[in-house]
């Protein structure tokens, strides 16, 4: 596989099957705080409520819109502390990976989990998610220029990171340019697939994931996060914070 989806910060480097993993710095404070045990129980995977099944069918990249019940997301926000509007996007994902692909089994809790490990829902450095789904200011992971991290040159010609030399790792998701040209889903269905917008890559990262294989066993589960990120510790976080939101609700 060329390209990878790599985490904000610098703490170590690696390249495992040709995935660039780069676990960063606010990885290893959740760390802390987080079970290490690779037995962590997978969580139950959650389904978000919807107001109507799907709208018309977009083109090219775009994709069938789905409405988050508003009620539901409100609900849902207030008990487990995300941020309504990375919510409404891991929500929407679940939907429509319901209907494309209903075996997966992905549930809005574990796109929740991967959030809060990524970016902490669009909220890392101090930015924030703005009504159309932008981080502000823009998220970008370091230069992976070879320095104590992966060295991918550049392959986007600096449109989504801004960087015509090296890539980074971009946005609430933290998709890698090379990664988000195979990945790259609209799903706020604008016509563009931007790494940037929450709906589109939270869509990307659910439809990723889901490549792996059904996440209905504990096995398949770790499979398709351990795909994200090629360490049992980040399996066991996403867990973790998927665990925690399945509890908060219940």
């Amino acid at each position: 596989m060329g390209g990878a989806l790599v985490r904000i910060g610098l703490v170590l480097g690696v390249v495992i099957l040709g995935l660039a993993v780069v676990v960063g710095l606010g990885y290893a404070q959740l760390r802390s705080n987080a079970a290490a045990d690779a037995a962590v129980r997978v969580p139950q995977q959650l389904s978000a409520s919807a107001t109507a099944p799907t709208t018309t069918p977009g083109t090219g990249t775009a994709t069938p819109r789905v409405r988050v019940d508003p009620a539901w997301a409100q609900r849902t926000a207030a008990a487990t502390g995300i941020p309504l509007r990375a919510l409404e996007a891991y929500a929407q994902a679940e939907l429509v990976l319901h209907a494309e692909q209903p075996a997966c089994g992905i549930g809005w809790n574990t796109l929740a989990g991967l959030g809060e490990i990524e970016s902490d829902h669009g909220r890392h450095g101090g930015s924030a998610l703005n009504d159309a789904g932008y981080p502000e200011p823009p998220i970008r992971g370091p230069a992976l220029d070879g320095n104590g991290v992966a060295a991918i040159p550049d392959t986007d010609g600096g449109r989504w990171d801004g960087d015509t030399r090296w890539d980074h790792a971009v946005g609430p998701m933290q998709f890698i340019p090379d990664t988000w040209a195979r990945w790259g889903a609209d799903g706020n269905g604008d016509g563009v697939a931007d790494p940037n917008q929450i709906d589109d890559a939270a869509l990307a990262a659910a439809r990723y994931l889901c490549a792996a294989g059904p996440m209905t066993t504990p096995a398949g589960w770790r499979a398709a996060i351990f795909s994200y990120n090629h360490l049992d510790t980040y399996v066991d976080d996403v867990a973790a914070a998927a665990n925690r939101y399945a509890a908060a609700v219940s």
